[in-house]
């Protein structure tokens, strides 16, 4: 038997799990799920720029409500509330304030779910 982590998700996996909790605020995600949906939006974007421009502000609308769910399930598994986006419109800094709460992750229960850092025993 070999512990298999349910914490890491592919890219395939996140990008069905961000548009399955389109607008859910509530619960906790992993790093890998948002930095795996971060990257599918900033590709999806750049090409939509080179190949079809008009259509970039379409995209950027029905990416931001997931986006933002995202997030503030993101600051959640931190132990955050969701208010602390807001730091990003502390100018110079408030960028990367949010971008270390981003980075950092709570291995516990918190308030907001259980630990989705919890393995399970799996059949090899």
């Amino acid at each position: 038997m070999e512990a298999k982590s349910l914490f890491i998700m592919g890219f395939v996996e996140a990008i069905k799990t961000c548009f399955s909790k389109y607008a859910t605020f509530s619960g906790r995600a992993t790093r890998s799920e948002y930095w795996w949906w971060a990257l599918f939006t900033a590709v999806v974007s750049w090409i939509l720029f080179f190949v079809f421009p008009i259509l970039v502000p379409i995209a950027g609308l029905a990416f931001l409500l997931p986006s933002l769910a995202v997030l503030v399930r993101r600051l959640h598994d931190t132990g955050r509330e969701w208010y602390n986006i807001f730091w990003v419109f502390l100018p110079a800094v408030g960028g990367i304030i949010l971008l270390v709460f981003c980075l950092l992750g709570s291995k516990e229960d918190n308030q907001f779910g259980p630990n989705p850092f919890k393995t399970e025993e799996v059949e090899a």
